[in-house]
């Protein structure tokens, strides 16, 4: 039935690849892989590659705002407080790194477990404008890349991403590690700013 429903939404084009971005974001397992789908895209359509990654992009942004909103209220259901206790090590190890967690898997073409952090994010209260970003940043270098990449490669876009994976993963580190830097930024200026208005 999902490869039925997959198949559907993709002869819907543009329309459909956000529909099937917001399903397999939100935690519907989808067969279609979203990045070959553009990636072939832009191959046979290229005047309507960037308005896909665009659809992609958004369908799954909205996808993971979903499953990291229902993560969130879902623990107020079962737990008195919003948030319950302090969740220990891993609660600490989060709040040091978990963005950085997000940031990789959301950007790197590679099976990754994103969706396992995007729960966690949610049910740490993540502040939700930095996840959002976070998200959206990645998805947009992602799926805009895939995109140029099926434009200029055509169906060989799949096997350079194969061949340049390590070098892949080394961009995503470092761009994560900049991203984490800039959110660190902006909490040290917050404080500083509640500091001095006290």
């Amino acid at each position: 039935m999902l490869h039925t429903l997959s198949d559907a939404l993709v002869r819907f084009g543009p329309a459909g690849v956000f529909v099937l971005a917001v399903l397999d974001s939100s935690g519907v397992p989808m067969p279609a892989a979203m990045d070959f789908l553009l990636m072939f895209v832009a191959y046979k359509s290229p005047d309507h590659a960037y308005f896909t990654a665009a659809m992609a992009t958004l369908g799954s942004l909205g996808g993971n705002l979903t499953l990291f909103l229902l993560s969130r209220h879902g623990v107020r259901r079962f737990f008195k407080a919003p948030v319950p206790g302090k969740p220990g090590k891993f609660r600490d190890w989060f709040d040091r790194y978990g963005l950085v967690t997000v940031f990789i898997p959301a950007l790197l073409p590679i099976p990754l477990p994103l969706k396992v952090f995007v729960v966690s994010a949610g049910v740490l209260r993540t502040p939700l404008a930095q996840f959002a970003a976070v998200i959206l940043v990645a998805r947009v270098i992602r799926y805009f890349g895939e995109a140029y990449l099926g434009i200029r490669l055509g169906l060989g876009a799949q096997d350079y991403l194969r061949h340049n994976k390590w070098t892949l993963v080394g961009v995503a580190v470092g761009l994560a590690l900049a991203m984490g830097l800039l959110l660190r930024l902006a909490e040290w200026r917050r404080a500083a700013t509640r500091t001095t208005l006290q």
